[in-house]
């Protein structure tokens, strides 16, 4: 890419995110209410986004190959336990995934 079309792409970038961080405000002012079907939205979409991960993870999985998928579980497994025990979203995904790592990369290495 030449150094003008680094620049457009830069500028492009920033002017969408900008849109898009603003566009909720815009849509749904303060002074008037959210309409139901986004408080629906707001309740039922955490929930289904993070299944929807939790399926994305273990899809690959070939349980009559390789390590059988014994780190994917005991890393589900730490997330589960951490985030039941401490109720800290960041803390049990951050220590699932460098669990994780650890035992891909350490212990069940190929």
């Amino acid at each position: 890419m030449t150094l003008s079309e680094q620049i457009i792409t830069i500028g492009v970038s920033v002017l969408a995110v900008q849109l898009f961080r603003w566009l909720p405000f815009i849509a749904f002012p303060a002074n008037r209410p959210i309409p139901d079907y986004i408080r629906y939205l707001g309740k039922v979409l955490p929930a289904a986004m993070f299944g929807m991960l939790v399926v994305y993870c273990y899809k690959d999985i070939d349980l009559w190959t390789g390590n059988h998928g014994v780190p994917n579980f005991l890393a589900g497994a730490l997330t589960l336990a951490l985030h039941f025990w401490k109720k800290n979203m960041f803390l049990s995904i951050a220590a699932g995934t460098g669990f994780y790592m650890y035992l891909v990369q350490g212990v069940f290495v190929l």
